[in-house]
């Protein structure tokens, strides 16, 4: 009967009744071993002392000392793994070498970007340079932004990364390939003081001129309205693209765009290779990436449309116009055109700061 309930075999229980009838249960210590000590199978490490090493020499190749390993140039899962350390002699399975690898703290992990190549030995202190401006313009109520180019977007029923919940067995269907004649190019404007953002949608270049007329919109539809009172404006901008420190186009835009508004512009740049620390790309593009996820941007309108409903639970506010017009490449500014510009660069590093004052 205690056999048919268990499943335990009738000689094992026979085993274990004769060993409490030779030795009481209330004469029984609290913890007795009834294996005798050294007894059972011997762990594999034990019997096999070189399997560690041979294994982190394969998921280490370069630095455990094995640049010639077999899985040098291949993924290293670990049934992989466990074929080549039999190989090599080892009788272990895959999930073996899984408890091994995360008895010996690895993990799976993704490429994780962090290297940004050569640091401009002023880089922290044109850091801390950006931080005191932005927080002087905002102490005086004066506007200050963070501006940028979002990545160009292909118009269309093209795939889109991310999720978003549907009926189950039912995904949007899209193209296989992603080959859009048409691609959309997002400029964004972000406001440090208002927590709030304006997209140009472009359909044509990323040019400088484009640039410009994305912070002209914004001044005009949002700006204006929340700084009554301006007299500067503070932007902040990468070192490169089309709102590049060395850009020509870029600051004689900003000198029409002085003179249209009456205000006295200011520029800093952030050092080459910083580009992710724009306040614009943590406050305003990744909520927009988020809110459009596993969406096809299928026209012109949806972009604009979807850009303009993101929102967050900080406040932020968006507003988004598509822009038609064309934007050449290309386009050189004359020694005699760059000299009519104000500009009057700051004593710290004034390739990467300066100001433009309208022209009287």
């Amino acid at each position: 009967m205690v056999a048919r309930a268990t499943g335990v075999s009738r000689r094992a229980i026979g085993v274990g009744r004769s060993e409490l009838e030779q030795k009481p249960a209330k004469a029984l210590p609290p913890k007795i071993a009834i294996r005798k000590p050294g007894g059972g199978r011997k762990k594999t490490l034990t019997k096999d002392p070189a399997l560690l090493r041979d294994l982190e020499k394969l998921v280490e190749p370069v630095t455990r000392g094995d640049p010639e390993s077999p899985l040098r140039w291949t993924c290293k899962s670990v049934r992989r793994l466990a074929e080549e350390l039999r190989r090599k002699g080892h009788p272990v399975s895959h999930t073996l070498v899984a408890e091994l690898l995360h008895q010996q703290k690895y993990s799976l992990q993704a490429n994780r970007k962090t290297t940004e190549g050569s640091s401009h030995p002023d880089r922290n202190a044109q850091f801390e340079h950006i931080n005191a401006k932005a927080e002087e313009f905002l102490k005086l109520g004066q506007p200050a932004i963070s501006v940028d180019t979002k990545k160009k977007e292909q118009v269309g029923d093209y795939k889109n990364g991310g999720r978003e919940w549907r009926p189950k067995g039912q995904p949007e269907p899209v193209r296989v390939h992603d080959f859009a004649k048409q691609k959309d190019v997002p400029y964004g404007v972000y406001d440090l003081g208002q927590d709030a953002g304006w997209v140009s949608v472009g359909t044509d270049h990323d040019t400088a001129a484009f640039a410009v007329e994305s912070i002209r919109r914004w001044w005009n539809t949002m700006g204006q309205t929340s700084y009554p009172e301006a007299r500067q404006l503070l932007i902040t901008a990468d070192g490169g693209g089309s709102n590049g420190s060395r850009v020509r186009l870029w600051k004689l835009e900003l000198q029409r765009l002085a003179d249209q508004t009456g205000l006295e512009i200011s520029v800093c740049h952030f050092p080459p290779g910083t580009s992710k620390w724009n306040k614009i790309e943590h406050r305003l593009f990744s909520f927009i990436t988020q809110n459009w996820r596993g969406k096809p941007l299928v026209s012109h309108e949806v972009i604009v449309n979807l850009i303009a409903a993101t929102t967050t639970r900080t406040g932020l506010h968006v507003k988004s116009q598509l822009d038609t017009g064309t934007y050449p490449k290309g386009i050189k500014v004359s020694k005699a055109e760059f000299a009519t510009i104000r500009l009057q660069p700051d004593a710290f590093h004034g390739d990467w700061n300066y100001s433009i004052a309208r022209r009287t």
